[in-house]
């Protein structure tokens, strides 16, 4: 059976020039970058010091300016909660989108229920925030403004640069979560105007387990944990140095592959996006159908059950992944879907399709011949489907 692998939003692979370049920070330069004072220390210090000029090369900031942390949760957390305790004298209203990541939507529910003054954006039927919104949200009271790069469930990339420009205009603090966007497509922090940046690891071919908080070197932030002086006091722990060496390197790989990248993924992207609805009743697609991520694609299918059509699709040897939350013990309908306007009682058929570097047009043709057997075989079993039938038969 062939196997194809469509879900790189999830998680990818990591490049075979990055484990080459970690492996020695395993068992031969094994030291603590904190224990600087002796020849193994140096020579982490030293790796770590070049992986911090690679990430901030990719995001176009300074190696100062980039804080490491386990995740890229743990970069929005730090970011939200971090900057909204360091600036809470000059405020308590902090502003962001409903389609934003659990990481920041839970954080900024966690603010309010500490005095803090959250507003919810909307986004429009393709998932856009609009900046008009943005900027009649901000108050006197305002401190911090967070809006996602690009949504990974529908792929849809927000007009970062505008939004950034109405923040600084308003003195407002500005972070975007960019760990669906950074190393993808390009990013570039003065472009944008933001004053932090969340990025992680292995979106772009990295290791898991390690990502980093881009941090304007004049904006505070208080650190959400208590420890060493490690990342100048901001986020205390021992570093992961192969971690942080496997992301520097899949940085530089990265900025040097990104537009070469992009040009393999869009036409595989494209073609999905014309040929589906070509052979498959009731679909219909989530987020805007161009301004998106280069390699994504995003639908629900009327009377048709994500996690039914993910598993048959694996039965087949496709992986994709689900955009409703289904791995949640009520199933309920995903936040970013019902904030599009998509049904709560039909959305459960969302599927994301998250193409790599690594597929091609094989891969994409195997998909376009298997998904019409899938979905055919998940409406046999729909009496949602044949009461749509007995309806068209009677109309």
């Amino acid at each position: 059976m062939r196997s194809v692998y469509l879900d790189h939003m999830s998680a990818t692979a990591t490049d075979q020039k990055v484990v080459e370049e970690m492996l020695p920070f395993f068992s031969e330069n094994f030291g603590s970058p904190s224990s600087h004072l002796h020849g193994y220390g140096l020579k982490a210090k030293k790796a770590v010091d070049e992986s911090r000029s690679k990430i901030a090369d990719l995001i176009q900031a300074k190696s100062d300016e980039i804080i490491f942390t386990s995740t890229g949760s743990e970069a929005n957390n730090l970011a939200l909660r971090g900057i909204a305790h360091a600036n809470k004298a000059k405020g308590k209203h902090i502003v962001i989108s409903e389609i934003e990541h659990f990481s920041v939507l839970y954080t900024a529910r966690e603010l309010e229920k500490e005095g803090f003054r959250v507003t919810y954006l909307k986004v429009d039927k393709e998932g856009v925030v609009n900046p008009d919104d943005v900027a009649q949200a901000i108050t006197d009271d305002t401190i911090l403004v967070s809006i996602m790069h690009a949504n990974n469930e529908i792929g849809v990339i927000q007009p970062i640069e505008e939004i950034g420009r109405i923040t600084k205009n308003r003195e407002v603090i500005f972070h975007s979560d960019a760990v669906a966007t950074a190393g993808i497509i390009p990013v570039n922090v003065s472009q944008f105007g933001v004053d932090a940046l969340s990025l992680a690891s292995q979106p772009f071919y990295g290791p898991k387990g390690i990502a980093a908080l881009y941090l304007r070197e004049d904006i505070d932030i208080v650190p959400i944990m208590s420890g060493g002086a490690q990342e100048g006091g901001r986020r205390p722990g021992t570093d992961n140095v192969p971690g942080i060496v496997g992301m520097g390197k899949a940085a530089e790989i990265a900025k040097s592959e990104m537009d070469s990248r992009i040009n393999h993924l869009i036409p595989l992207r494209d073609r999905i996006i014309e040929e589906l609805p070509k052979r498959v009743k009731y679909l219909h697609f989530t987020g805007h159908l161009t301004n998106r991520l280069p390699g994504h694609v995003s639908f629900w299918i009327s009377f048709a059950e994500g996690e039914t059509l993910v598993l048959l699709l694996n039965y087949n040897g496709i992986s994709t992944a689900s955009g409703s939350a289904c791995s949640s013990p009520d199933l309920q309908a995903s936040h970013v879907l019902t904030a599009i306007g998509v049904p709560p009682d039909v959305c459960h058929g969302s599927i994301t399709v998250s193409l790599g570097k690594d597929n091609n047009e094989e891969d994409v043709d195997y998909f376009l011949e298997t998904l019409p057997k899938v979905v055919d075989r998940c409406w046999q079993m729909s009496p949602l489907y044949e009461d749509e039938l007995k309806r068209e038969q009677q109309t």
